[in-house]
């Protein structure tokens, strides 16, 4: 049977990340679930901890690349077949976990990715059309057909996690990641997942995320 972690990032997430892990829990065991603090000011991980999980503690804020880069190194030292990632704010439905379990397990994908563009209905306007862009951009460069390249809800195989390492910090990585992982000619999987919007305090600094993705975009790998 394959062993499966979860992996969160989380800064500042005190709010939710204890709705996150009960909505998780039902689906992978609670030591399975790895949360990394990425420098929080509040009690993300004494929360976290409470729940029974593997608390990864950032001493300051290093970005969203660093902790995925984190977590996945100790998946990968844990045994862990494949890694599903989700994000902290409760954008990303934990319900959806067992879709992505069944699509990775049918052997059809090494990377299955959450797909918002399937359910459009309460996505801002804004991150459509950037989500548009972006993907249109990430495919162009891939010549794949990756169909939501900013979900962050993927689940990724140990084969994926050994081959691709990230360099990037912030949230350009998860671009990187998936332009790596599509030159070494990994396969990717869907499964549409509902989008979550309530008016959640974005981590972003949008000028500075648009010019890295850039320079992510064009970087030769």
């Amino acid at each position: 049977m394959k062993k499966f972690a979860v992996l969160i990032p989380a800064l500042n997430a005190s709010a939710t990340i204890g709705a996150v892990i009960a909505r998780v829990t039902p689906h992978i065991p609670a030591d399975n679930i790895l949360i990394v603090d990425d420098g929080s000011s509040d009690s993300t991980s004494a929360i976290s901890a409470s729940f029974g999980t593997h608390v990864l503690k950032h001493a300051t804020n290093r970005g969203k690349g660093a902790a995925l880069r984190t977590g996945f190194d100790y998946a990968l030292q844990s045994s862990f077949d494949a890694v599903i990632t989700l994000d902290a704010d409760l954008q990303h439905p934990p319900e959806s976990i067992p879709q992505f379990i069944d699509a990775y397990s049918r052997n059809e994908a090494d990377i299955v990715i959450g797909s918002r563009l399937h359910r459009l209905r309460g996505m801002p306007v804004h991150r459509i059309l950037s989500n548009t862009i972006t993907t249109f951009l990430v495919n162009a460069r891939t010549s794949g057909k990756i169909l939501d390249s900013q979900s962050g809800y993927r689940l990724i195989g140990r084969n994926v996690l050994e081959a691709v390492r990230l360099k990037s910090d912030g949230f350009e990585a998860e671009t990187e990641f998936l332009i790596k992982a599509a030159s070494h000619g990994f396969r990717f999987g869907f499964v549409p997942i509902d989008t979550v919007y309530a008016g959640e305090t974005s981590h972003m600094t949008h000028f500075a995320t648009t010019l890295n993705f850039v320079k992510v975009l064009f970087q030769d790998y």
